[in-house]
């Protein structure tokens, strides 16, 4: 069902390790083009290409694409209890945590007279995508939203895809979570021409262009948002889950498979790892694996995931050589589940989110935690980070120098832009300077 891969004796180099790691086959770049058509045809023909998209790919053809208010708070009081204190516990978790992302405002005074001051601006308008394919996500409503609301984003568009059960609307669960955080534009509109449609905006629908968009999504949108990076910012280019645990032989093997199959649930291209020292745990985690998985409501999908390319259970000599691995591998989720986790913790410096201890498994930051879960895929846990409030924050500097500060200055200022070859720098200086 699942590989093993056998590092014992082995002393990978860093680049040897990243030629190591297991990852899918599946690449956004081969979808690159098919998202290119999808997006022009959004661009140049607006709501007749969402329409014969959503037809194609979603099975069905909306008569109406925006919910109404009524619609919004119909979904809210529709909304199961249990659900909706769910969301609301989540709301309030994810909101703490996010306020602590939002920098303070800072002033640095390089001398008598000068000032430069640091501070953050949210964009004034954001795109949310939030998937709609093999599940429902409500949970994505919040962690998209909420950050967005607590940098002081003044409007949010959110975007889900048409679903047939519901006569072309957006699941009513994913309308109920935007009605509780006060989301007013929702579209249904999927796949890689609702990313169109948020960077060019459509105006059959009144959706204007936003600055900043964001949410997980398949292969088909994260290669949208690379596309129209650059007319918009977005938060990252994100591809099938993943989860990598770094357990020893006192890990619970039930636990450890249970997280595995939980990643796995996720997607056929999803990722699912294993790193140990413990010979013992491959084993009993290769057989619960076995007995658990057939259980699972989504047990074709796991069966698929786990016996990709991209899943392993990987053996290495010790926790240090687990660590270069992990480090290596940069994952979306890591989990550690050893004797000593906080010594484990010290060496991470590359992974989107970290779950530590037994009773952290990373389901609990699918919903609960308080930390947001849409963070960087394939590695970019190396070097960027997952979504945020600081995603929908522009720091920018404001300089103020009194006139003696700017003379302070001046003789140095003149000669470097002579250095430079651009005298006119230091006679704007200069001119300031000769003047009462």
């Amino acid at each position: 069902m699942i590989q093993t891969t056998d590092l014992r004796g082995r002393r990978p180099s860093p680049s040897d390790l990243l030629a190591l790691v297991p990852r899918t086959a599946a690449d956004v770049s081969a979808a690159t083009a098919s998202a290119e058509q999808l997006v022009t045809a959004v661009r140049e023909r607006g709501l007749s290409a969402l329409a014969d998209q959503a037809e194609r790919f979603d099975g069905v053809r909306p008569t109406t694409f925006r919910a109404t208010a009524d619609d919004l708070a119909r979904a809210v009081d529709a909304l199961d209890p249990l659900v909706r204190d769910a969301l609301v516990e989540s709301i309030a978790r994810v909101t703490a945590a996010s306020r602590a992302q939002v920098p303070a405002p800072a002033v640095t005074r390089p001398s008598e007279g000068a000032v430069v001051e640091q501070r953050w601006q949210p964009v004034g308008r954001a795109g949310v995508y939030v998937p709609g394919g093999k599940a429902v996500y409500p949970s994505s409503v919040v962690m998209n939203v909420v950050p967005a609301q607590v940098a002081g984003v003044r409007e949010i568009a959110l975007v889900s895809p048409a679903q047939r059960e519901h006569g072309g609307a957006v699941h009513p669960v994913v309308l109920g979570a935007a009605g509780l955080l006060g989301v007013e534009e929702v579209y249904a509109i999927g796949g890689a021409g609702a990313v169109g449609a948020l960077a060019y905006g459509v105006p059959e629908l009144g959706l204007e262009p936003v600055q900043v968009i964001t949410g997980p999504g398949n292969n088909f949108v994260a290669a949208a948002k690379q596309l129209v990076r650059g007319r918009v910012g977005i938060d990252s280019v994100a591809g099938a889950t993943e989860i990598l645990v770094i357990a020893d032989g006192t890990a619970d093997a039930v636990l450890v498979a249970m997280d595995l199959i939980s990643q796995a649930e996720h997607d056929e291209d999803a990722a699912a790892v294993l790193v140990t020292d413990s010979a013992g745990l491959v084993d009993a985690v290769r057989a619960e694996l076995e007995r658990l998985v057939p259980r699972t409501l989504s047990a074709e999908r796991v069966r698929t995931a786990l016996g990709g390319r991209q899943s392993a259970l990987v053996l290495v000599d010790d926790l240090d050589r687990a660590v270069d691995f992990s480090n290596a591998y940069g994952p979306e989720h890591l989990e550690i589940q050893t004797a000593d986790d906080e010594a484990v913790l010290a060496g991470i410096t590359d992974a989107g989110a970290v779950f530590v201890g037994p009773s952290t498994p990373v389901s609990l930051g699918d919903y609960l935690a308080g930390s947001n879960h849409v963070l960087p895929t394939s590695g970019q846990s190396r070097f960027s980070s997952g979504l945020g409030a600081y995603t929908f924050l522009r720091p920018q500097q404001i300089v103020r120098y009194e006139h003696a500060a700017l003379a302070e200055v001046s003789e140095r200022l003149v000669a470097l832009s002579r250095a430079e070859g651009l005298p006119a720098h230091g006679e704007a200086v200069s001119a300031r300077l000769e003047r009462p």
